[in-house]
């Protein structure tokens, strides 16, 4: 599904016109600039119950080799973004 669907859904589903459908859809998930993506800058979580959550996880530092020359490194450690369905969505998917 496209963005241009979800909102045509969402549309449809809330009764809302087809603006304000794509202003919650970018409000909620645009980018760096959505809610979600600022809680998870900011260190929070975001969980929808029967759906899922989005959370923050964190990488350690590690030692890499560059492809190009062989050389060693050392990767940086840093945070990144991921997903954990819930189980209601898990067991709709699942049938």
């Amino acid at each position: 599904m496209k963005k241009s669907e979800l909102v045509a859904k969402l549309a449809k589903k809330a009764g809302l016109t087809q603006a304000k459908a794509a202003a919650a859809v970018d409000a909620i998930f645009n980018g760096g600039k959505g809610l979600i993506a600022a809680e998870l800058a900011a260190g929070k979580k975001v969980t929808l119950p029967g759906f899922g959550g989005f959370l923050a996880r964190k990488r350690a530092a590690r030692k890499g080799r560059n492809p190009a020359t062989g050389k060693a490194i050392t990767i940086p450690a840093r945070k990144y973004p991921a997903f954990k369905v819930g189980k209601t969505l898990k067991e709709k998917v699942a049938k």
